[in-house]
């Protein structure tokens, strides 16, 4: 810092950008709220945890990867709009846009969609490019410019990929079919597929290799129940859920869901959840939490939720990477 203006200019704008999210979250009636760090559990996403021990209890602990089941007893006990700025903690990857502790931010609204959610996070995005750097408009490290305004394209999952294959795609696919597929184009199929995954791996194929195919910001909507635990089911569409993520310039930056408050299917989904986790698929699947399913049973309203990486929103705002957005970053020491 002493010596790059660069890294000193980050600091600055990662502290006004969280201050502009909180702003922006307050003017709108939400509270923050800080949730458990250590967790008995770890969930709210599909992500392998880092796992310690605490010796006065004598027992293992995680550190969390999501806060999102804590933040949902929160509209259990009433607290009808809710948002945390955490660190997470995910024992995965390290690359140009993962790090393996991050900040997040997820909220919360009782009685929204994931198309309220829609709504929030493009505003809360091009607030935060006004009020850091005076414009929707951003210059980013390479000296390109990037437009943040207006509408944002929405596409769907399935629609999107049948696009791409030229044939029809839907939740009623065999899983056969899907993986014929995917081996024609040449994907390597995990020992536990099932067809949500598959899916999404074809998906992938499309539209995430390339980081232009999603460059302008895109939300791509109406995911498949399997790969999406925590997720209402679609009002309208059969076997797929209403959650969308948030891809800016290739990369996704954020994710939403119309949220399941249903105790029993919720059960359901997180025992399928951890037989896959039985059967290998430790990074892709969910554990069973006992105490949120309870706290579900004593009524949630039904809610939007969202989910932004700030390091990430950095990302989309500046051109750095991950590592440059970080103030400490953990490095792999040299000796």
């Amino acid at each position: 810092m002493i010596v790059d203006d660069k890294a000193r200019r980050m600091v600055r704008s990662r502290s006004a950008v969280i201050s502009s999210l909180r702003h922006n979250f307050e003017r709108r009636g939400y509270l923050e709220a800080e949730t458990p760090i250590l967790q008995t559990i770890h969930g709210g996403a599909a992500a392998r945890p880092f796992k310690t021990h605490i010796n006065a209890f004598d027992m293992n602990l995680y550190l969390r990867i999501a806060p999102e089941l804590f933040l949902k007893r929160l509209l259990v006990g009433g607290i009808d709009k809710v948002f945390e700025i955490n660190r997470n903690f995910r024992n995965e990857g390290v690359d140009r846009t993962h790090a393996p502790e991050f900040t997040a931010l997820e909220a919360y609204e009782a009685y929204g969609s994931y198309d309220t959610m829609a709504e929030l996070t493009k505003n809360l995005i091009q607030q935060a490019a006004i009020d850091v750097f005076g414009s929707t408009e951003v210059t980013l490290a390479d000296g390109e410019k990037y437009d943040l305004g207006g509408e944002w394209r929405q596409i769907t999952m399935y629609e999107s990929l049948s696009e791409k294959l030229g044939e029809e795609i839907t939740p009623d696919t065999t899983l056969e079919y899907l993986e014929a597929t995917a081996m024609k184009l040449g994907l390597e199929l995990d020992d536990v597929e099932n067809h949500g995954k598959l899916v999404e791996k074809l998906w992938d194929h499309f539209y995430t290799e390339d980081s232009h195919t999603l460059w302008e910001p895109t939300f791509v909507r109406d995911f498949p129940v399997e790969t999406s635990p925590l997720t209402k089911s679609h009002r309208l569409k059969k076997g797929v859920t209403e959650k969308w993520d948030l891809y800016v310039r290739g990369f996704e930056l954020g994710t939403a869901y119309s949220e399941l408050n249903d105790p029993v299917v919720q059960r359901e989904r997180l025992v399928q959840q951890a037989k896959q986790v039985l059967a290998g698929d430790i990074e892709n699947s969910m554990a069973i939490d006992e105490d949120f399913i309870e706290a579900l049973d004593q009524a949630m309203p039904p809610a939007g939720g969202m989910g932004m990486g700030i390091d990430r929103l950095l990302i989309a705002l500046t051109g750095a990477t991950i590592r440059d957005t970080i103030t400490f970053p953990l490095v792999k020491p040299i000796h």
